[in-house]
């Protein structure tokens, strides 16, 4: 599948340094780039624990093996939207489905020092 490209005002070499002139139909409003990235899909988990364990351990589970993890009952859940840790919940159930409620959302700051560790 190809795309046909046009050519914009900011690929002509001759007007290079000059400010572009805006021109009314050709401006967006705000809103309408806030509206494309809120429909941007985005890959949602709720992580329960982890560990770690020898490939040979976890190749020899069968049917009613019990994995231990790194939590204790009781622990918060981790909220993790594309691999980064943004809010720690407890389960809930709705209409027979699982669920999580938000107790502590991180802030931006903390899940920056929390990415770099």
């Amino acid at each position: 599948m190809t795309e046909q490209i046009e050519k914009g005002p900011s690929d002509d070499l001759t007007q290079w340094g000059k400010e572009p002139a805006l021109e009314a139909d050709t401006a967006k409003p705000a809103i309408h780039d806030m509206d494309m990235v809120m429909n941007l899909p985005v890959r949602v988990m709720i992580e329960l624990g982890r560990t770690k364990m020898p490939l040979g351990d976890l190749m020899s589970i069968q049917n009613g093996g019990v994995i231990e993890l790194d939590v204790e009952a009781g622990e918060p859940l981790n909220l993790v939207v594309n691999g980064c840790l943004i809010a720690q919940g407890e389960v809930v159930i709705v209409d027979d489905r699982y669920g999580i409620r938000l107790t502590d959302i991180i802030s931006p700051s903390e899940r920056l020092r929390k990415s770099k560790n």
